[in-house]
């Protein structure tokens, strides 16, 4: 087999160790790395086809993995005014007005990002921004991608003019009087209204898709596990990856709601495996709870707004019945856990369903906000994977817990928040993410925020929770190691080693010499996908 990519005058940093390899260059072809050895050695293996390129000392990591993602629906739900650097309402109006001038008249204002905690004490709710919205159909996504704010107007052209009955943990917030304050919580409730907005055409979302994915392997990512297949997000990803334009490798996850019933449960079951040369449709999504910021999340007490007392789930019997058929077919679980509550919940379902047999499945809990000492505990002793976002730590709570989250927690529950450290120490598997749209995606971010848990906005501002830290090296075990062996795919990714796949992220220095907040800047010079490169520096 001819050798496709040889990448010589390399640094390859080992993440099990975080030492460098002896070798200094390594060839790869038909997918894998096929050699590693000193520049002379791996020279000789190219041909005249061969793509050769000098790294000039760079540093060559194994391909770094979101292991929390959501490519189609953040395509869609990015598009439009970005809110996310707003610190407070008269930014927020500031923003809006500006966009406001900019729109045809009866178009619809879209925006993504909004902080629940520049409301400060005031209740979340479309009030707070009139009259800049006023008689503009307008719907704003808050940072959690839970909950939106619609503007009257856009409740009246759905049709929305009091409280609706769901069959799932949703909610149309009203005041006394029954009247929407625009504020929807989860999306049955945010479905109401979006669908009453013009929906971009199919030609319109591939290619927002297709440049999201180009800015992700940019930002040094191979790889993402991806936690819905909404809609023709499969369909998507299919096209993209017969053009030969998708340049991460995706592990799609779909959706099991409440109410799925035993066919859509054997569908569920039949479609794993399904996919293409680069993605493939492996486990199953599940939702424990919402989220604290809304009220929605699963408490063992409530918030100090009496809320966050219910799962998702309206009888968490029929979630554990889920797990348990999922693990006897072998189908392994990522479910949406933040509160307390729904974390237990979850890991006494793994546990209900591991006794009914020998079979080993890797399930997974994502998320993972606020927990106490002995559920944190259970996660290794049950092989259960711990799925974090710490950078949601970062940029939405605060040190001095000051934060809509902490507030409603509590000093207790606040203090224990984003368990990276803890959860680590005991022995759990922990992946690194960003939950994307929820946070940015840059990988590079994800292990900084992991290490310093420092707000992205301000540096200079205390961390929180920083005994919760994680090393630089495990930062990025959290993104390569541990991702490949979430997905059941340590014998092939995850590390430098011959026969691996060939995808790999190429930094000017290394990652974990970088200080914590200088990491983020750390120029990305080459991203390799199947042995094709992704993103090429044009100094390399």
């Amino acid at each position: 087999m001819r050798t496709s990519l040889v990448l010589l005058s390399a640094r390859l940093l080992d993440p099990l160790t975080g030492e460098f390899l002896p070798q200094t260059a390594l060839a790869a072809s038909g997918g894998r790395i096929s050699a590693l050895g000193d520049d002379r050695r791996i020279r000789a293996l190219a041909d005249p086809s061969t793509t050769v390129i000098d790294l000039r000392g760079a540093v060559v990591t194994p391909g770094l993995v979101d292991g929390h993602l959501h490519p189609v629906s953040g395509a869609e739900l990015t598009h439009g005014l970005d809110l996310s650097g707003c610190a407070d309402l008269d930014a927020v109006r500031e923003a809006l007005a500006g966009e406001v001038r900019t729109l045809a008249p009866g178009a619809w204002l879209h925006a993504w990002g909004l902080d629940p905690n520049v409301f400060g004490q005031r209740p979340v709710e479309a009030a707070a921004l009139a009259p800049v919205l006023d008689g503009v159909p307008a719907l704003l996504l808050l940072f959690d991608a839970h909950s939106m704010l619609a503007s009257p107007r856009a409740l009246e052209l759905a049709g929305v003019d009091g409280p609706r009955t769901f069959a799932q943990a949703a909610e149309v917030v009203c005041d006394d009087a029954g009247r929407p304050t625009g504020l929807l919580l989860e999306d049955a409730a945010c479905e109401l209204v979006e669908r009453a907005a013009p929906r971009p055409t199919h030609a319109e979302r591939r290619a927002r898709l297709a440049a999201a994915l180009r800015d992700m392997a940019a930002a040094g990512l191979t790889g993402g596990h991806a936690m819905d297949a909404n809609g023709d997000s499969l369909a998507l990803y299919a096209e993209l990856d017969a053009a030969g334009e998708l340049p991460v490798r995706l592990r799609v996850s779909p959706w099991c709601q409440p109410g799925a019933d035993a066919a859509a449960l054997r569908a569920l079951i039949e479609q794993q495996g399904t996919g293409g040369a680069l993605w493939r449709t492996e486990g199953v999504k599940l939702f424990m709870d919402g989220t604290v910021d809304n009220g929605t999340a699963w408490l063992e007490r409530p918030d100090c707004h009496g809320e966050s007392t219910h799962s998702f789930w309206p009888d968490p019997e029929a979630y554990t019945h889920i797990v348990g058929e999922l693990h006897r077919a072998g189908v392994p679980t990522a479910t949406h856990a933040i509160g307390d509550a729904a974390v237990r919940h979850v890991l006494d379902s793994v546990e209900r369903a591991m006794a009914t047999g020998e079979r080993r499945v890797r399930h997974r809990v994502e998320h993972i906000e606020t927990v106490p000492d002995d559920t944190l505990r259970r996660f290794a002793r049950l092989g259960v994977i711990a799925s974090m976002q710490p950078t949601h730590c970062c940029d939405y709570t605060r040190a001095d817990h000051t934060d809509n989250w902490s507030r409603r927690l509590g000093e207790e529950r606040a203090s224990r928040a984003w368990r990276c450290r803890d959860l680590w120490d005991s022995g759990a598997r922990v992946v690194l993410g960003s939950d994307w749209p929820i946070a940015p995606f840059p990988p590079l971010g994800v292990m900084a925020g992991a290490r310093h848990r420092r707000p992205s906005r301000d540096l200079s501002l205390p961390p929180h929770g920083p005994e919760q830290a994680l090393t630089a090296l495990e930062a990025l075990q959290g993104m390569t190691v541990h991702a490949a062996y979430a997905a059941g795919e340590e014998h092939e990714a995850g590390r430098l080693a011959v026969g691996h796949r060939a995808d790999l992220t190429v930094l000017a220095d290394d990652p974990l010499t970088a200080a914590a907040t200088d990491l983020p800047d750390l120029p990305v010079l080459l991203t390799v996908l199947d042995c094709r490169p992704t993103h090429r520096d044009a100094s390399l």
